[in-house]
């Protein structure tokens, strides 16, 4: 892998930053994007991660770019290809959530959830084929979610977008596969994240309850897998959904 250049959406915070930092620490240059979210500093956090990057001796390319938008992110995969001198690893991990129960779940809470974590994975995805086509090699790899098999209360929109991951996996391996690309999904239990230290105590001690294992995930527990499944000791996978829960969703 060391030399190769790996996409990351959503790489500036949680686990796309584990992520990055996971390709970096094995000479993988990074390219990411973020958007500004409110109530957090986001810029910020994105030249934390770049000089975190950097640190490790890896080339760095970010910018702020909305994967919702088509012409943006293809304007972005361009000038990563530029800038690193190629791609050869695409990590879908762009993601939000606003939950709400159905009923009273707005158009926009809707609309936000599946075109970012859908059409946001999916105008991704469309910007590096052409590239991995050419190149007849590519790696993708899907952020999708254990709510996607276990869905709670309020999160219909989120577990449906995880849910089309499954599908936008197995289609695009279909697709890119005579193209000597892998396209493989990673779904999560709880990560622990910035993210994760907003919801109750409550949740978080249920979940290490209900997981076999009797632990939430550390964000490097996820990379790691995202980073094999990129490598070429996982060169014969492709179109599989990885559970990396701990085992939450085995228990009761």
């Amino acid at each position: 892998m060391n030399g190769k250049v790996a996409v990351v959406s959503g790489g500036a915070t949680g686990l796309g930053r584990a992520i990055g930092l996971e390709f970096a620490r094995r000479g993988v240059h990074v390219a990411f994007n973020y958007v500004e979210l409110p109530g957090r500093d986001i810029l910020e956090q994105a030249l934390l991660t770049e000089t975190a990057l950097r640190a490790q001796g890896v080339q760095v390319f970010s910018a702020r770019c909305d994967v919702r938008d088509r012409e943006k992110i293809e304007s972005f995969v361009d000038a990563a290809q530029a800038e690193l001198g190629g791609v050869h690893f695409l990590v879908n991990n762009a993601g939000i959530a606003h939950d709400g129960a159905l009923w009273r779940l707005s158009d926009e809470a809707w609309h936000d959830v599946l075109d970012t974590n859908v059409t946001g994975a999916f105008n991704c995805t469309r910007a590096v084929a052409p590239a991995f086509r050419t190149q007849h090699y590519g790696k993708i790899v899907n952020i999708a979610s254990h709510l996607a098999l276990r869905p709670g209360f309020g999160i219909v929109n989120y577990a449906t977008s995880k849910s089309a991951l499954f599908g936008l996996t197995r289609s695009a391996a279909v697709e890119l596969g005579a193209s000597n690309v892998n396209v493989n999904a990673v779904a999560p239990g709880f990560i622990r994240t910035e993210a994760l230290g907003k919801l109750p105590r409550e949740v978080l001690e249920r979940a290490e309850k209900s997981a076999i294992l009797g632990r939430v995930a550390e964000p490097e527990d996820v990379a790691r897998v995202v980073a094999f499944l990129c490598s070429d000791d996982a060169r014969h996978v492709t179109g599989q959904v990885i559970l990396v829960d701990g085992g939450l969703t085995l228990g009761s």
